[in-house]
């Protein structure tokens, strides 16, 4: 007997409200800790409030919104136990990246690519897309699928991660950055695998002392 599944379903609606809602979060439209509402959503973005739930779903499975009973859909505002792991995950996930490229020595072109893009970035979001669009080449050039996919259901929240430092100091961040990941690039093609993980650890630190600073 042939196997009997259910009928197929478009997503592709409720996919490009999700990109919209993502965007926006991104472009600082929504900042963490932000409601957002499912009725007000569905008129902004022209749509039923179907896809929009749909999206919010989508988006919550990326850590990127938190759904809680009694407060509805908010923005996540990442808490001192969210950013510690994070910083944890990411470090074990780049350790590996870095390693690879080093090891593999591939072509570099796209990670230089993007470091000219940060020297040419209008703002500090712009900025913030850039930095992880140099991460991204950094997996994509370790040429390991999973670990790439390890890297894309944390992306998300790494991002903010990012607005979340942006927003309490964007001044230096724009300053420094770009010059801080042209090191990172030179690191990757000299092929010194030591010298360049101590480099990717000493970037990550400084974006982490950002947030601890806000503390005290």
């Amino acid at each position: 007997m042939n196997a009997q599944v259910a009928p197929a379903r478009r997503r592709g609606l409720a996919d490009e409200v999700a990109d919209r809602i993502r965007d926006a979060i991104f472009d600082g439209g929504y900042a963490p800790g932000s409601q957002l509402r499912e009725v007000e959503l569905a008129g902004a973005l022209g749509v039923s409030r179907g896809p929009v739930r749909e999206a919010l779903l989508k988006l919550a499975r990326e850590g990127l919104v938190r759904g809680e009973w009694h407060r509805g859909t908010t923005v996540t505002a990442l808490s001192d136990g969210d950013v510690a792991e994070l910083d944890s995950l990411r470090a074990a996930l780049e350790q590996l990246a870095v390693a690879l490229v080093v090891e593999h020595a591939p072509d570099l072109s796209e990670i230089d690519a993007v470091v000219g893009r940060m020297e040419r970035a209008a703002d500090a979001h712009e900025m913030v897309r850039c930095d992880l669009a140099f991460h991204d080449a950094v997996y994509a050039a370790a040429g390991h699928r999973r670990l790439r996919e390890a890297w894309e259901a944390i992306r998300s929240q790494v991002h903010l991660f990012l607005l979340t430092r942006i927003g309490l100091e964007s001044e230096g961040y724009l300053a420094g950055i770009p010059a801080e990941h042209r090191e990172l690039a030179e690191a990757l093609r000299a092929g010194d695998r030591d010298a360049a993980l101590e480099l990717f650890a000493v970037h990550r630190r400084r974006a982490s002392e950002v947030l601890r600073g806000s503390e005290h």
